[in-house]
């Protein structure tokens, strides 16, 4: 469905959803968050058990509908239905949860990293 560099992949109820992290997804956790990097400060932090699953069921439908967004921005003709938090909740177990945990850091990880290439200075080319 999208680029396997950008996404980590992920089983609920039998079926699998890529995560990723798109710009949009990065704005809505901007606006949740404060910023991709209070993320993981604030999913370490949380003040209870239940607000961590809570926190961490939205990450896992806010990326696993950017690639069904995806999908269904490029087959207008058969649109795929988006993921609730529902049916994460009915369909996963806390332990489960606790292994998407990985694969949400994963995807953000693939999301943001950079693509960078050392040139050959020239300046330290042995002369000879």
């Amino acid at each position: 469905m999208v680029d396997q560099d950008r996404a980590a992949t992920i089983t609920i109820g039998g079926e699998e959803y890529q995560l990723i992290l798109t710009t949009r997804a990065t704005k809505e956790i901007a606006g949740r968050y404060g910023g991709l990097e209070n993320l993981g400060t604030k999913l370490m932090k949380s003040e209870n058990f239940e607000m961590a699953l809570d926190e961490i069921i939205w990450l896992i439908v806010l990326m696993a509908n950017q690639s069904l967004l995806i999908y269904n921005l490029r087959h207008k003709e058969e649109p795929r239905p988006l993921l609730t938090a529902e049916e994460v909740e009915l369909l996963t177990s806390p332990l489960e949860l606790a292994a998407y945990k990985d694969a949400i850091m994963e995807a953000m990880f693939r999301g943001t990293k950079r693509h960078i290439e050392s040139e050959a200075d020239p300046k330290n080319v042995p002369v000879g």
